[in-house]
């Protein structure tokens, strides 16, 4: 599977201005991810603490998938992150290797894995002319990358990513 993201190389806009080409709704989720990512001790955030903060906080994502037993299934490999399933990424920097490690500036804080998914979200929204990112093209951004975290999670939990893709970019087209 070949990554459709668009990659600009991680250059995401400096926090104070990224906020102003998020949804409301997106803000929250990335908000979330980063306080997740401090609790649980992770120096960044990575593609997984993204879509535990995208299924706990938006109807549309959850109704992507096929229903209340995949999402439930979904937050509980993700809940189990901090105490046995996930324990092998805590301390490890997410490299999907489909971009290129960043090692001289990168985005802080951020894995490059997820710098390239909210990099994609930018991306997916700009192409259908939204002035702000939503979450469900971050979704779309993150299963764009088969060896991300949030990927690896989504195969764990049985979903089926063609599945999700095509529904992600059915809403894409659907949208005005």
């Amino acid at each position: 599977m070949q990554n459709r993201t668009a990659y600009s190389g991680g250059d995401l806009p400096a926090p104070e201005d990224l906020g102003a080409q998020l949804t409301v709704e997106l803000a929250s989720v990335v908000s979330a991810a980063r306080r997740r990512a401090t609790r649980d001790g992770d120096q960044q955030v990575d593609t997984a603490h993204l879509l535990h903060g995208l299924l706990e906080s938006d109807p549309a994502v959850r109704d992507a998938f096929d229903g209340g037993p995949q999402v439930a299934r979904l937050l509980g490999y993700l809940v189990q992150r901090s105490i046995g399933y996930g324990l092998q990424w805590h301390g490890t920097v997410e490299d999907s290797g489909a971009v290129p490690v960043v090692t001289e500036g990168g985005v802080p804080g951020w894995s490059p894995a997820a710098a390239a998914a909210m990099d994609g979200a930018l991306d997916r929204a700009h192409a259908r002319y939204a002035l702000r990112a939503g979450c469900l093209d971050l979704l779309a951004a993150l299963v764009d990358d088969p060896e991300s975290r949030a990927v690896e999670v989504l195969r764990r939990a049985s979903v089926d990513i063609a599945l999700l893709t095509a529904r992600l970019d059915g809403e894409r087209s659907g949208r005005d």
